[in-house]
């Protein structure tokens, strides 16, 4: 269905709308008041209505247009005479039908979903199925362009994970089930399931470990990878945070917002909204990061102008190499959410805080990827984990300070 839109960059009302199977836009000069969207959504409607009856004639409407030749070289798309009547070559192009149905889903997706969505569609979805009617979209030709992905070179790996496949699948799903329950047809996606996904085997630091790289890490990134080891945040959550959701007077941390990709969103489930309790170690190292970044009362962690931290740079510039300084193996940085969790549980805290510190909706998680870390659990108030740390990392400024001498 046609719309009218508005250019942000100037404030004018423009067509949006398919012919052939393409997308158009036309800009006109008028600007967004009531009056003249008022106005053009007749007009839109009038187009969309002799399209519909085979009677449009681009050429008259928009005589100078730029897309004139595309158009009219397309061939033409047969519109649906009625919601019950359907037949074989009836129903729009899946080119077609995913805009219009990604214009419709993406005021209800954040930010980032609604950026990886439009790059699955138009990496490999549309330039895939883009020319197909959807209902001419058989499961051999999912099944086809699902192994196709498996056979994709990246960089000098061939194949895409079975993870990520997974996900490319998951709109074209969305997508064709959607429009057969619209143009009634008998969705194509029937049986098949997503790819087995190989099961990560979780590798946290030793409390051992943690204790020589925080005292070997650069001085300015100490604060910021005692609160990762010691909180479990996600790399977003702690990129992300700002002082005014840190408590001083509670001991507590409180993840409201996190950071994806660059931008500043809501946590991505109700569960990690939640309230982490800081022990003494993770205090301290917030009051001594409040002395460097508090009178901004921005982002806790952030570059000389204030703006958060770059993950991929710090892990780059700051992760690896300290690991690689200390002959330890390489892991990603997110092992150091694995390592609050195991920590916790070595310390025998109880699993309902310690899902609630990590933002899950029950045990469930915990005990199917930690269920090898898992003792006699009799705490419940993070007092052991409290113990642990005080008399496994008492001195680690000393020795921090021994090195640096």
């Amino acid at each position: 269905m046609g719309k009218v839109r508005v250019r942000k960059e100037t404030g004018k009302l423009y067509f949006d709308f398919f012919y052939n199977g393409i997308r158009c836009r036309e800009q006109t000069l008028l600007d967004d008041t009531p009056a003249n969207r008022k106005k053009l959504e007749a007009f839109m409607a009038r187009i969309e209505q002799e399209i519909k009856l085979g009677t449009f004639d681009y050429a008259s409407y928009f005589p100078g247009s730029r897309n004139l030749q595309r158009v009219m070289a397309a061939k033409p798309f047969v519109q649906r005479p009625s919601a019950t009547q359907v037949v074989p070559g009836d129903t729009p192009l899946f080119g077609e039908f995913c805009e219009e149905w990604f214009l419709e889903n993406e005021v209800a997706w954040k930010i980032s979903h609604r950026v990886t969505v439009r790059g699955i569609l138009d990496k490999y979805l549309i330039p895939e199925f883009g020319e197909m009617a959807v209902s001419h979209i058989t499961k051999g030709d999912i099944l086809k362009f699902r192994s196709s992905l498996a056979k994709v070179r990246v960089g000098n790996r061939v194949g895409l994970s079975p993870m990520r496949i997974n996900h490319i699948m998951t709109p074209l799903r969305m997508i064709l089930n959607d429009a057969a329950d619209r143009f009634h047809f008998n969705t194509p996606f029937v049986g098949i399931k997503p790819l087995k996904v190989p099961k990560t085997d979780v590798d946290p630091f030793s409390l051992e470990e943690v204790k020589t790289f925080l005292a070997r890490v650069r001085p300015d990134y100490r604060n910021y990878y005692t609160v990762r080891f010691f909180t479990g945040m996600r790399t977003g959550e702690i990129d992300g945070l700002q002082w005014k959701y840190v408590d001083f007077d509670r001991k507590e941390i409180l993840v409201r917002e996190t950071l994806v990709q660059g931008r500043i969103e809501t946590p991505k489930t109700p569960g990690s909204i939640r309230e982490i309790q800081m022990s003494s170690l993770v205090y301290e190292a917030l009051k001594k990061q409040w002395d460097v970044t508090g009178a901004g009362g921005g982002f806790v962690f952030c570059n000389r102008q204030g703006k958060p931290l770059d993950h991929v740079n710090v892990t780059k510039r700051i992760w690896y190499p300290t690991l690689q300084l200390l002959g330890m193996k390489r892991r990603r940085p997110y092992q150091t959410r694995h390592t609050a969790a195991t920590l916790w549980l070595a310390a025998g805290e109880n699993p309902e805080w310690i899902a609630r510190q990590m933002g899950h909706s029950s045990t469930e998680m915990l005990f199917t990827v930690y269920s090898r870390f898992v003792p006699n659990l009799t705490r419940r108030d993070g007092s052991a984990f409290e113990r642990l740390l005080v008399s496994s990392l008492k001195g680690v400024e000393d020795v921090a300070d021994t090195h640096a001498d």
